[in-house]
């Protein structure tokens, strides 16, 4: 499915690439997908870990284009150099406005973790993508936003995926 397709009043998941793709303006679809969850259109919801997510990768997406690294090693580079990410605050703003987008953050229990294990076991899935779907899954949510075709692969789930990704 894409995200033209879901109904109005429908609850969705919002995975770590679509804030991405809206924060760098690589996604007009995603950027749309969450003005509907701003004006209520859509319930959206996402988790702690994927803000968390989010906020590492505009991190070094705005070191990269400042040019306070270059795109090689960009984590290693900012471990070295503290007083870089000083430096950098738009990530930190772009975090801080997607509680205003109408999103509810919701957070990680051990149960869910413990619930994420037993996905990764059964899908052969990445920590992060196991506990996404843990969470969804302890919140009743059956819709996920995300540009991450692997995810289509989980039977509990339905992906919702840009039409530029499909």
């Amino acid at each position: 499915m894409t995200f033209d397709t879901i109904e109005d009043g429908a609850t969705v998941f919002i995975d770590a690439n679509v804030f991405i793709y809206h924060f760098t303006g690589t996604s007009s679809e995603c950027t749309q997908l969450l003005a509907h969850c701003e004006s209520g259109r859509l319930h959206g919801v996402t988790s702690a870990l994927v803000l968390a997510e989010v906020c590492h990768r505009l991190m070094t997406i705005e070191a990269v284009e400042r040019k306070l690294v270059p795109a090689r090693n960009v984590v290693r580079k900012l471990t070295r150099r503290p007083d870089l990410i000083r430096q950098l605050s738009t990530y930190e703003t772009a975090i801080e406005s997607i509680p205003a987008m109408g999103i509810e953050v919701s957070g990680l229990s051990w149960e869910i973790v413990m619930n994420g294990l037993r996905l990764q076991r059964r899908y052969g899935l990445l920590t992060n993508d196991s506990l996404i779907i843990a969470a969804m899954l302890h919140s009743g949510i059956r819709l996920l936003a995300t540009a991450d075709r692997r995810l289509a692969a989980i039977d509990e789930i339905e992906t919702l995926m840009p039409n530029h990704i499909r």
